[in-house]
């Protein structure tokens, strides 16, 4: 372990035994190189709006754009609104040595985000422009289960707001709670025993409501199920095979998951039980790649239009569409390069246009570290009427950030280290042309471990204003 590597986990593990409460935000601590990296690269952005998909707003969930790490229910990972342009773009940040990863808005536009700790995870209040903190929620701690802390996401890494502006979380105890804000604070509104599905040994890795209102969830040993909010009863079926990403519904009565066997559509029975209305296998060789979590799919399925997409877990892997009512398989691209090919990210959507992310190469938060990075890079997919074809290829390092696509101003969001000699660990809010691939500009976030994202999303504000959860807390870019 080198000596900055080891001096930044000291820092994060100390503030891990610091308790929350309101108070006002404290800077991520950063390296030393900060002062001598260039702060802004490129030019300001001239925003061309492009069409997305056309995502009907589920009606127990949040307003689209607002409600989860994904954006809605399809799990698009596109904003109506412009994000940044590059005009003197300020960066800030807040310490909490917690990643706040999964991030959404309630109706007065503040943060509302589950922040995650070696300990366990707390739900947070933030101001959008100061970032100080305004309440805290503790959540259950984590149960120890051998695996590695920074691909956990179970018990709070997704969440969502739902109708009423309520936290529908996940814990580690096999239930699922209901937070209200309430006065200066949270309160328990509800809590969902799903034990009897999901006992101790397994863990619920999301949870989301269909149409209907029925909240499903699903389990890293591959329990698929949802509780009816009215009675608490639970209903659910064992797949038999692991699940380490969310899934997405849709206006049919559809939801989407991904094993790391098959591709699945379920719908509810007549007598109410989960049943899967049809399922597909996709390639996979059997390993898991460095950059992966899981030994298949790393994404979450994503709707766009007639489809639903994922990657597969192939060499090189493959970005395959599927039609969401019948699960024929529409098309079949693959994805950088063979034996440098992976991701845990999913597809961002605009229309017929899906882009990809390559993470081959993030094994642990140790591969960017002093200097290093990962492969490139980000590819663009267009679903055509006579399959699936490449439209562009760029070069920039997201060693594991979801990216995002703002329709409002064509750019493609991401999150970028470059590799450097000097030992320099400068991580960059990357802008690209979602029209070209080039990159349009970058700006600095900061230097160090701190700032590394570890799987966390670019997210964007309902103002354009853009966040990053990183292991320090959660970094704030916006144009003045």
């Amino acid at each position: 372990m080198g000596r900055r590597l080891g001096q930044g986990i000291c820092t994060l593990a100390l503030a891990l035994a610091v308790g929350g409460s309101a108070h006002a935000a404290v800077p991520i601590p950063e390296g030393p190189d900060a002062s001598t990296l260039p702060a802004f690269i490129g030019a300001p952005a001239e925003p061309r709006p492009i069409h997305g998909t056309t995502v009907p707003q589920n009606p127990f969930m949040a307003p689209n754009g607002r409600s989860n790490l994904h954006d809605d229910a399809y799990m698009t990972d596109a904003y109506e609104q412009s994000g940044p342009l590059g005009h003197a773009t300020s960066r800030s940040s807040t310490f909490f040595g917690r990643e706040c990863a999964s991030t959404a808005f309630d109706a007065h536009d503040r943060i509302v985000t589950v922040c995650v700790g070696l300990d366990g995870p707390q739900l947070q209040l933030l101001d959008p422009h100061t970032l100080d903190t305004l309440a805290v929620f503790p959540l259950p701690p984590r149960i120890p289960s051998g695996g590695s802390p920074f691909t956990d996401f179970s018990g709070g890494g997704y969440f969502y707001l739902d109708n009423q502006g309520r936290a529908v979380i996940p814990t580690t105890t096999g239930h699922v709670w209901v937070v209200k804000e309430s006065g200066n604070g949270f309160a328990l509104d509800r809590d969902y025993d799903i034990s009897s599905a999901v006992p101790l040994g397994d863990k619920i890795e999301s949870a989301l409501p269909d149409w209907a209102g029925r909240i499903w969830f699903v389990s890293a040993k591959g329990v698929v199920g949802y509780v009816d909010p009215a009675t608490g009863a639970v209903r659910s079926m064992n797949t038999g095979e692991s699940i380490g990403n969310s899934f997405a519904t849709d206006e049919t009565g559809g939801v989407y998951v991904v094993t790391d066997a098959a591709m699945y559509r379920f719908d509810v029975a007549s007598d109410g039980t989960p049943e899967v209305s049809w399922r597909s296998t996709y390639a996979n060789d059997g390993t898991s790649k460095p950059g992966q979590t899981e030994v298949g799919s790393g994404t979450t399925p994503t709707i766009t239009g007639p489809y639903v997409a994922i990657t597969d877990n192939a060499d090189p892997i493959d970005v395959v569409v599927y039609r969401r009512a019948t699960g024929a398989p529409v098309c079949t691209q693959p994805v950088f390069k063979k034996g440098e090919s992976d991701t845990d990210q999913s597809l961002d959507a605009a229309g017929n246009s899906l882009i990809a992310e390559n993470n081959y190469g993030y094994s642990s938060p140790l591969a960017t570290e002093n200097g290093a990075s990962t492969a490139p890079g980000l590819e663009r997919v267009d679903v055509g009427f006579s399959g699936c074809h490449t439209v562009w290829h760029s070069d920039e390092r997201a060693p594991s950030v979801v990216p995002k696509i703002s329709l409002g101003a064509g750019l493609v969001y991401t999150y970028t280290k470059e590799p450097r000699t000097d030992g320099k660990d400068g991580w960059y809010f990357t802008a690209l042309d979602f029209r070209t691939g080039k990159t349009v500009f970058k700006r600095l976030a900061g230097e160090g471990l701190g700032f590394n994202n570890n799987y966390a999303p670019v997210t964007l504000g309902p103002d354009g204003t853009a966040y990053v959860g990183v292991l320090g807390g959660l970094v704030e870019l916006r144009d003045r």
